[in-house]
């Protein structure tokens, strides 16, 4: 009997260790860019906005990580192990891209890269080009921005939309969008059309709403933004939908890092 409760206190130790962690560590590589243009195509669809996300901290991610646009705009928080180089709080970085090569799971910004090193040793980190890192996803923040859309030139009235989806706060992906009529019902699903990029067809006239369904724990939760963007929306507009995702996705793993590396 004994070694049975032993053997259920063991299995229920592991369970605990292993799921429900909202800052999984994993093990891979890293390298860089040699240049800011390789930035401005990224397949998340930000152009030369990315450049101005996070001090030009970004990065492209793998296929798992970018997830067919799902994982842009993610927050990752990256350091190198070697300790004789490293520092040891890394550096924080936002995915603007996909990275498909199958030796790294990130390449990062030229700046992003050499502030994984210590102080005086940037250049020593640019020589290797590549390193072994390990990496969690983070909570994104934005001081100074609510969740916005960014109205694409692609779009053209009276019913075709295409939005970007900027600033999300959190640590969520969005699973799904809705348009509406400012105050109405009448609900039409966008569809992903690449990277950080919705659109759809069927956008009713006047004002319109969004309403978003994104991960919230292991569950989806809806997300109802407090501002709707004008009948008169124009194309290249930036429009802040009066609010900030906060919610927290979670992975099951171990081990399960929830301090800030510094």
């Amino acid at each position: 009997m004994a070694s049975f409760q032993h053997l259920l206190f063991f299995l229920s130790l592991l369970l605990s260790t292993s799921i429900a962690c909202d800052r999984c560590v994993h093990q891979s590589k890293a390298a860089y860019f040699s240049s800011p243009a390789s930035l401005l195509g990224g397949s998340c669809g930000y152009g030369s906005m990315a450049l101005s996300f996070n001090a030009g901290y970004v990065a492209a991610a793998s296929p798992d990580l970018y997830r067919d646009g799902m994982g842009c705009g993610a927050c990752f928080q990256i350091r190198c192990k070697n300790p004789s180089l490293c520092s040891s709080g890394g550096v924080k970085v936002i995915v603007t891209d996909i990275n498909k090569s199958t030796q790294t799971d990130f390449v990062l910004s030229t700046s992003a890269f050499t502030a994984l090193a210590k102080a005086g040793m940037a250049q020593d980190i640019k020589r290797l080009g590549i390193v072994d890192i390990e990496y969690k996803r983070i909570p994104c923040e934005y001081k100074d921005h609510n969740l916005s859309v960014r109205i694409e030139e692609i779009s053209k009235k009276p019913n075709y939309l295409a939005i970007k989806v900027l600033y999300q706060g959190g640590q969520t992906d969005i699973h799904s969008i809705d348009v509406a009529e400012a105050g109405g019902w009448n609900w039409r699903f966008m569809t992903r059309n690449y990277g950080a990029v919705w659109n759809t067809s069927r956008a009713p006239a006047g004002p319109l709403q969004f309403r978003m369904v994104v991960t919230g724990g292991y569950d989806g939760m809806m997300v109802w933004p407090k501002k709707a963007i004008p009948a008169d929306w124009k194309a290249g507009a930036v429009y802040d939908l009066g609010l900030q995702v906060t919610a927290m996705a979670q992975e099951g793993c171990s081990p399960c890092d929830t301090s800030d590396w510094r």
